[in-house]
C-alpha cells in the first residue's frame, strides 16, 4: 500500500512514517498543498497512491481547499488527520469528500485501522454496488422512494425533489443500509461493521459526523430518527 502524507511539520512526518512502515506501508511525504497536488497530478513524475493522509494546517493553503481539489481530480480516498475537533470542521471535511477525520493527538493502532478500512471500501466499493454488497443496497433497479426521497442504489444516485444531492460514498453507504428496512432500527455497532467494515470504537463520533451530514443535505432532518441508546432507522415513507 502506498499512502501520500501531506504534513508540514517534518517530526511528526517521520514519526509516522516510521510507523507506517513498520506495518508495510510506503509513505512519501508532501509538505505543503501545492506539492502534495503535483504528486497526485497524472503524468510524468506522479506515482499511484491509495489513501492520502491530509493535515489541514498547511503553510500555503488550507486543507479544506487541498482536499477539495483533490476530490476533483482524483477518486483517491482522504483522510484528514488534524487538531481540529470541532464538528463544524469534521462536517466540512466530509461535505469536502473526506472519507475519514481523525483528531490529534491520535492512536496510531485507530488510524492503521481507519487507513485499510477506508482503501477496503475503495477495493469493492464498485462491485458491491447494486449487488447487496458492503454498503447495503437493495437489488430495486427502479430505485427506493422516501417522500422526495429517490434513492438509486445502481447509480449510486440520491435526489431529493428530482434535485441531486451530492453525497460521498459513506453517507450513500450509510443512507443505503437503513432504506433497506425502514422502521426498522440499526444498532450502532451493526452500522459500523456494514458501513465501515470495522468495529473499532472510535468511528462511533464518525458515524454521528455522518447522519448528521446527511440530515443537512437532504434537508429532512426527521427522514433518519435516533433512537437513543441503541442506533438509527430510517422513516418509514407515509402510505
Amino acid at each position: 500500500m502506498r499512502v501520500l502524507l501531506v504534513e508540514d511539520d517534518e517530526h511528526v512526518a517521520a514519526a509516522l512514517s516510521a510507523v507506517l512502515a513498520r506495518h508495510g506501508i510506503h509513505t512519501a511525504h508532501a509538505r505543503c498543498g501545492a506539492e502534495a497536488l503535483e504528486r497526485l497530478l497524472p503524468g510524468e513524475g506522479s506515482a499511484p497512491f491509495d489513501v492520502v493522509l491530509l493535515d489541514l494546517g498547511l503553510p500555503d493553503q488550507d486543507g479544506f481547499e487541498v482536499c477539495g481539489r483533490i476530490r476533483h481530480r482524483a477518486d483517491i480516498p482522504v483522510i484528514m488527520v488534524t487538531a481540529r475537533a470541532d464538528v463544524r470542521s469534521r462536517i466540512h471535511g466530509l461535505n469536502l469528500g473526506a472519507d475519514d477525520y481523525v483528531v490529534k493527538p491520535y492512536d496510531t493502532g485507530e488510524l492503521l485501522a481507519r487507513i485499510h478500512a477506508v482503501s477496503r471500501r475503495t477495493a469493492g466499493g464498485e462491485s458491491a454496488a447494486g449487488t447487496g454488497g458492503g454498503g447495503g443496497e437493495p437489488d430495486t433497479p427502479a430505485g427506493l422512494r422516501f417522500g422526495p426521497v429517490l434513492i438509486e442504489p445502481a447509480g449510486r444516485r440520491v435526489t431529493v425533489d428530482g434535485e441531486v444531492v451530492a453525497l460521498t460514498r459513506k453517507e450513500f453507504d450509510l443512507l443505503a443500509l437503513l432504506a433497506q428496512r425502514p422502521g426498522v432500527v440499526y444498532r450502532r455497532e451493526q452500522i459500523i461493521s456494514e458501513v465501515w467494515r470495522t468495529s473499532w470504537e472510535g468511528t462511533g463520533r464518525t458515524l454521528e459526523v455522518h447522519v448528521a451530514s446527511l440530515r443537512s443535505k437532504l434537508r429532512l432532518p426527521a427522514l433518519i430518527e435516533t433512537v437513543r441508546g441503541v442506533g438509527y432507522r430510517l422513516s418509514a415513507p407515509a402510505g
